[in-house]
């Protein structure tokens, strides 16, 4: 079983503290903006479980999100991280 998980937050941020975010055309992020909603991530929460619905694409700017496997025993390897440079999701 994978899952996404939140591993570290702040208060909000601005959108283009993330690099992908920053580096769209004025032109590509003022047609995306409206779009964006600020999303707080505490430690812990799950963003993606296995086989759910991927209904959004995280942006993170102050957080980092893990990949986590989950194995038989309950016990769990982080195997991806992402922060501030990529995205999570779709």
């Amino acid at each position: 079983m994978n899952s996404l998980q939140a591993t570290h937050s702040t208060v909000a941020s601005n959108p283009k503290d993330n690099h992908l975010l920053a580096a769209l055309s004025e032109a590509s992020f003022d047609a995306l903006q409206p779009s964006l909603e600020h999303v707080s991530l505490p430690l812990g929460m799950v963003v993606y479980e296995s086989g759910g619905a991927q209904r959004y694409v995280y942006f993170p700017t102050s957080s980092i999100v893990s990949l986590l496997y989950v194995l038989a025993n309950g016990s769990s390897a982080e195997i991806a991280v992402t922060g501030n440079e990529g995205l999570v999701g779709k």
